[in-house]
């Protein structure tokens, strides 16, 4: 294990994971624990703060996506876009969106298609001004360089691909 100039070693959950070949990838796997969490504690505290207290953290993510680019999406759609496997999660969030008038559903052809209604679209305006006010100004405040977080983005969804691949072939063991 790498150990910090301290002597302490890498900051992770699990050391007996950080003993093996690559320490620097278990240090990830704890902050994407901690970062996840936080993220979606601060989306349902956000979109509470905006007016719709209640939700899950997947309803609010489902809700932005339905509201993305003001274009229908379908189960498939809003399903690749997050990397779920579980439809049965994102059907519940569609569900509980619609009753709460959130989202209307329509159809393509045989697929069902969600998108947010005007009350839905209100809502994640109201968020985007939570968001601004509380989470970006601050974030700004610390002066990332804002290439720098585009980059880290890059890395975490290509290494998404790595992880999925992994679990396909643990699937086969």
């Amino acid at each position: 294990m790498q150990k910090a100039a301290s002597g302490i070693g890498p900051v992770v959950s699990a050391a007996h994971l950080a003993d093996g070949d690559m320490p620097a990838l278990s240090e990830l796997e704890f902050a994407l624990t901690i970062l996840g969490n936080a993220f979606q504690r601060w989306s349902v505290r956000g979109m509470g703060a905006a007016g719709m207290p209640g939700l899950a953290p997947i309803d609010v993510l489902v809700l932005h996506a339905a509201n993305h680019r003001s274009r229908e999406k379908t189960l498939s759609d809003i399903c690749m876009m997050f990397n779920i496997e579980d439809t049965h999660v994102v059907t519940y969030a569609l569900k509980k969106l619609e009753g709460l008038g959130l989202i209307a559903t329509g159809r393509r052809g045989k697929e069902k298609t969600v998108k947010a209604t005007e009350k839905g679209a209100e809502a994640c305006g109201r968020y985007r001004e939570v968001r601004e006010a509380l989470l970006v100004s601050t974030v700004k405040g610390l002066k990332f360089d804002e290439a720098e977080i585009s980059g880290i983005a890059a890395l975490m969804r290509a290494l998404s691909g790595q992880y999925d691949q992994a679990a396909r072939s643990a699937a086969s063991l």
